[in-house]
């Protein structure tokens, strides 16, 4: 049975997702919608990008963690030791987030069956990037300006994409 696989991400214009295993901007809507689109999910992330998380695991859905250390085990989360074993673990019967970091990214952007991008309106210096979404693969299905968020210098895009 395929599994229903989706990403969920921030990107720059320049597509940089953060810098030093930390987000690159504080965006609170982003941080709400991202809570109650992946709420009762399991999420799939790398393990630095779980230790990057302010509270580990994050309340409310089941963390599944990939590693390349065999063996290796983190508390009260799922453990992956490549991305095959990962699909093997996910949910069957519900959406699965990938929510980092970039190389996880990477590996799950060809069998991703949706996106869910908040399309940041301003360029940042970054050490990783997410890869570019190409319109002849991908389509967007909604989207919705956010121009007036008194906490940032910059507007921002929520944006969902399913596969062609």
């Amino acid at each position: 049975m395929k599994k229903q696989i989706s990403i969920i991400v921030a990107i720059a214009s320049n597509y940089a997702i953060g810098k030093d295993n930390d987000l690159l901007w504080h965006i609170s809507k982003d941080l709400k919608r991202f809570k109650e689109i992946t709420k009762a999910h399991y999420i799939v992330m790398g393990k630095r990008t779980y230790y990057s998380l302010p509270i580990r695991p994050l309340p409310k859905r089941t963390s599944l963690i990939i590693t390349d250390v065999e063996n290796e085990n983190i508390d009260n989360c799922l453990m992956a030791y490549s991305i095959d074993d990962a699909i093997e673990k996910m949910d069957s019967d519900n959406e699965n987030f990938i929510i980092g970091g970039g190389s996880i990214y990477n590996q799950f952007m060809p069998i991703a069956d949706k996106l869910y991008i908040t399309r940041v309106h301003k360029e940042f210096e970054a050490d990783t990037f997410f890869p570019e979404i190409s319109l002849d693969e991908w389509e967007l299905i909604s989207s919705e300006n956010c121009d007036d968020d008194p906490q940032n210098d910059f507007t921002y895009t929520f944006e969902v994409y399913t596969r062609k």
